[in-house]
């Protein structure tokens, strides 16, 4: 079985990996303080992809969000993956980005799933999320397990 990560990119980052066949998942914030300049969320990031071994992994997953409610939420998101598909790069890994909708229809049977829809499909296989990002993340981890198939 492939060493898999799954991430919901965001300020708020919800991620859920799957290393020698155990599942494992939470969030991690990436909240720019006081002292921090524009682009320190994103070197933050950098650093969390390093100290957690996710080099180590077989493939990278994200969930794709083509639409946002806002201009710096997408601008927010545009830097994650940024920052994340070079990391993946300079690490030789493959990644991909997976349509929320379908991620949503996958676990929920309703691509438009609101994020309680999410959480408890997710509750429903045994995880108890501690918020929507987390659910979202264990969604796109079981997606490629169950039904996505891997490009790789």
């Amino acid at each position: 079985m492939n060493n898999i990560l799954a991430l919901d990119l965001g300020t708020t980052m919800g991620w859920a990996m799957i290393e020698n066949g155990k599942v494992l998942s939470g969030s991690v914030s990436f909240k720019p303080t006081h002292f921090d300049n524009a682009y320190s969320r994103y070197t933050r990031f950098r650093r969390w992809l390093n100290e957690n071994h996710c080099s180590t992994f077989d493939e990278v997953l994200y969930e794709a969000v083509r639409r946002h409610t806002g201009t710096i939420a997408g601008q927010t998101y545009g830097g994650f993956m940024a920052t994340l598909q070079m990391w993946c790069d300079e690490h030789e890994l493959p990644y991909e980005g997976v349509p929320v909708g379908t991620i949503k229809k996958f676990a929920s049977g309703n691509g438009n799933a609101t994020k309680l829809d999410m959480i408890n499909a997710m509750k429903r296989r045994g995880h108890n999320p501690k918020d929507h990002n987390v659910a979202d993340a264990l969604a796109l981890l079981y997606w490629r397990l169950e039904d996505g198939k891997s490009r790789y």
